[in-house]
């Protein structure tokens, strides 16, 4: 007779393996290497049922605030109270400060009853793409563009990501609007799940939005890409136009912290977490 024996440790390389079998079995497309990047950027638990991975969270800080990723719960395990185990270990490892996380419909009740609240609805929209031509005013980053890169991208989030940005460079590419000099926008991509999945990209206007998103999918128009974005930019029906369909959704939360006022246009390639 099986015995259930739960037991929450702290995520580490060890644990990989059994998170990727889990996300499989929940119809998540990470890979391999897409946990061990979410890892490098993260602490977390896992929920072990006798050394069997049934449930796992990641925290990620970024200065003033922190992300909550990969909440996952074993489809046998549901209904026991891992979900809420699991989401107050990794407020846990936020430190008391502001957490976001971008939620299915399947994980709204829970994230509200921990003090989460709805800020916006994110897109998912992916596809391969045909043959376009890169816009003439868009080139890849040079060697010291990264710390503008990051500048934008602290005032765009609200928070320093700066060693998420340096990990992106060393993993994907950097595209940039260069103006009187400076990197006045900016987009990224790199590999992820069935291809590649672009963001963040940061731009002053929607224009230069596309522009940058457009330059990425040029050098990549034979491939499976993705992009996530806010449903009040108004990008899908542009994006649906160039190949990238709009096939799912899920809710922005927040929990304490106010939402960042930012007037530039912000694209986040981030699914159920920072790293999707």
């Amino acid at each position: 007779m099986h015995m259930t024996q739960l037991h929450m440790v702290p995520f580490g390389a060890e644990h990989l393996a059994g998170a990727l079998a889990l996300s499989r079995q929940a119809g998540w497309p990470h890979r391999l290497a897409d946990w061990e990047t979410a890892l490098a950027m993260s602490t977390g638990v896992v929920v072990l049922d006798n050394e069997q991975v049934v449930g796992t969270t990641l925290t990620t800080r970024f200065g003033g605030c922190a992300t909550i990723n990969m909440v996952i719960v074993a489809e046998a395990m549901r209904g026991r109270g891992l979900g809420r185990r699991l989401m107050e270990a990794g407020l846990d490892g936020a430190r008391g400060v502001p957490c976001r996380l971008v939620a299915t419909q399947e994980g709204l009740p829970l994230y509200e009853k921990v003090g989460f609240r709805q800020v916006g609805d994110i897109l998912q929209c992916q596809g391969i793409c045909g043959a376009v031509e890169a816009p003439m005013d868009v080139e890849w980053m040079q060697s010291g563009d990264l710390p503008e890169i990051a500048a934008l991208d602290n005032v765009a989030f609200g928070a320093d990501r700066s060693k998420l940005i340096s990990y992106i460079k060393d993993i994907g590419r950097f595209a940039v609007i260069r103006r009187d000099g400076h990197v006045v926008g900016f987009s990224a991509t790199r590999s992820f799940g069935r291809g590649e999945v672009i963001g963040p990209v940061v731009a002053k206007n929607a224009e230069d939005a596309r522009k940058l998103i457009l330059f990425q999918i040029a050098a990549r128009n034979d491939k499976f890409l993705r992009i996530d974005t806010p449903k009040d930019l108004g990008l899908s029906q542009w994006l649906a136009e160039c190949g990238l369909v709009h096939v799912g959704g899920a809710t922005a939360m927040q929990r304490g912290g106010e939402t960042n006022p930012s007037p530039h246009v912000t694209t986040f390639a981030l699914a159920n977490q920072a790293f999707g």
